[in-house]
């Protein structure tokens, strides 16, 4: 199997476990909701780990591999204010603790190409 074969799996693993965690350890990602979103930080937590788990099953399959991977893309996007909510609630913890929460904010960019070059390799194959 190719690079580029592999790539749109090894993404669509990476969201299939994230959104996994949110279900398996929701206290985790709750803490990290923005205040400034309505409603409960739990339903926010369930709602972005069906997403990912969503978007994950996009991935695996060739026919919707660009529309999913580009959601993606949106989605790490969408994300990026929890990250800094994280890193702002965590900038009292232990060092390592607090370059986690700092280190998952630039993550978020080669996140973001990532999936386009999963949509740019899926264009025409679908």
């Amino acid at each position: 199997m190719s690079r580029s074969e592999r790539s749109p799996l090894l993404l669509a693993g990476l969201l299939a476990a994230a959104g996994t965690a949110h279900f398996a350890a929701p206290r985790r990602f709750d803490h990290i909701v923005p205040r400034s979103l309505p409603g409960s930080p739990r339903t926010w937590t369930h709602v972005s780990g069906a997403v990912e788990l969503a978007l994950a099953a996009g991935l695996a399959l060739p026919r919707t591999r660009r529309a999913a991977a580009l959601a993606s893309a949106a989605f790490f996007v969408g994300v990026f204010p929890a990250n800094v909510k994280m890193a702002v609630d965590w900038r009292h913890r232990p060092a390592p603790q607090r370059a986690a929460a700092l280190g998952r904010l630039p993550l978020q960019v080669p996140l973001v190409l990532w999936a386009r070059g999963v949509a740019k390799g899926a264009e025409g194959r679908s």
